[in-house]
């Protein structure tokens, strides 16, 4: 009789992997504190604010194939400390310039460091969603994904809360946070133990590349996860013109900003944190759709709030019911993946994740700069409804699906 597995938090290397998702995550949520408080008071401008995350996201559309094939090449520790270790050295060059020592804040220089954290982005998120399941037993693989998702939460509760009281001090301070953030990471994720399994050497071919991108089309639920969360998040999601309600809407300042960047991921948490324990059994369609539409519901009432309370609460349930669509998307990609694939799939996965955050800041930017911040927000939530509507039509099989 087999011996019963030790709980993933007795588990060594699954901590060290957690605790350095969490130093990578707080990293970037420090720096889009900074970066998104300090564009807007250099500009003023909504649509400056949205090409910061086009910025982002353009280097990882351009890097998805071979970020993908490295991924399923080489140690992905090394993948991802490598990238966290770049993102570092971009803190430290915006402290630099943030402090005066030979460089002047600019929209250019935010424009430059933007593109090098989408660069290496690129990189890091594959290897790290791939590398998960090389380092925990398959049946405890549902678990660890639930919780690694309680990792990103974590950090981005705390994190954004931290980083809008450092900026009130200064902009360097929360540069000096995000590089202490990337080097933790760092330590911890070379620190990681022997892995279950190397990555196969595949050939970095255009072929070999695009295998991740065949697998995705001929896997129609896993097809209608990402895309339903990509264009759901792409049109609802708020979180570039959070300074604008900070400052413009809700009059809460840097610190309240902080908060409202940090309300998403407490309600993310608490649903990562429920699902790790009381796992869907059935209906796992019925409640993604569900948790879509309720997204779009609480992004219309963040749109119309002129309280800040409200406002929290809002967003504290718009991250609970998109958590759940993470969850069940990141099972449906990891457990059905082959670990030859992983790299690659995950990095398709990313950009979509990418396309959704990053895309999703521009298209926020450049709608509030047509219709203001709230207008865009409200067209936002109500596209996010027409999206859930349409997708129950294009993809029946994932909302009959009944287990991940």
């Amino acid at each position: 009789m087999q011996a019963p597995l030790p709980p993933l938090w007795r588990q060594r290397a699954f901590v060290a992997f957690w605790c350095g998702r969490v130093s990578l995550t707080a990293g970037y949520q420090i720096v889009s504190v900074a970066i998104g408080w300090q564009m807007y008071a250099l500009s003023g401008s909504a649509f400056d604010l949205g090409l910061v995350g086009l910025l982002q996201f353009l280097p990882r559309l351009a890097l998805v194939l071979p970020a993908g094939a490295l991924a399923d090449r080489v140690d992905r520790r090394a993948i991802a400390a490598t990238s966290m270790a770049l993102q570092a050295a971009v803190a430290l060059l915006l402290l630099a310039a943030s402090a005066h020592w030979g460089l002047q804040p600019s929209r250019a220089l935010i424009f430059a460091a933007s593109a090098a954290i989408g660069a290496c982005r690129a990189f890091d998120m594959p290897a790290l969603q791939a590398l998960l399941p090389q380092l925990v037993a398959p049946p405890q693989q549902g678990q660890a994904i639930a919780l690694s998702s309680s990792s990103v939460q974590t950090a981005t509760i705390v994190a954004p809360a931290l980083a809008g009281f450092a900026y009130a001090l200064g902009a360097g301070w929360t540069y000096a946070l995000n590089a202490a953030a990337d080097v933790v990471g760092v330590v911890l994720l070379l620190g990681l133990g022997t892995l279950a399994a190397a990555p196969r050497r595949v050939p970095m071919t255009l072929a070999s590349m695009l295998d991740g991108v065949r697998y995705i089309r001929a896997e129609r639920d896993v097809l209608g996860a990402i895309s339903l969360d990509l264009f759901a998040v792409l049109l609802g999601g708020a979180t570039a013109l959070l300074p604008i309600y900070a400052r413009d809407v809700l009059h809460a300042g840097p610190e309240g900003l902080g908060l409202l960047r940090a309300a998403p991921a407490a309600g993310a948490l608490l649903t990562a944190a429920w699902l790790a324990h009381h796992p869907l059994r059935r209906g796992a369609g019925r409640v993604m759709f569900g948790a879509v539409a309720l997204f779009g519901v609480a992004t219309l009432v963040f749109a119309f709030s002129r309280e800040l309370a409200l406002s929290l609460c809002a967003l504290l349930v718009l991250g609970a019911a998109d958590n759940v669509s993470v969850v069940i998307r990141g099972t449906l990609v990891q457990l059905h993946t082959p670990d030859a694939l992983r790299g690659r799939v995950n990095a398709v996965n990313s950009l979509f994740v990418g396309a959704s955050n990053q895309l999703g800041e521009f298209e926020s930017g450049f709608t509030a700069a047509l219709f203001g911040a709230v207008g865009a927000t409200a067209l936002g939530g109500l596209g996010t409804l027409l999206v859930v509507v349409l997708w129950m039509r294009w993809f029946p099989e994932l909302l009959r699906r009944e287990t991940i």
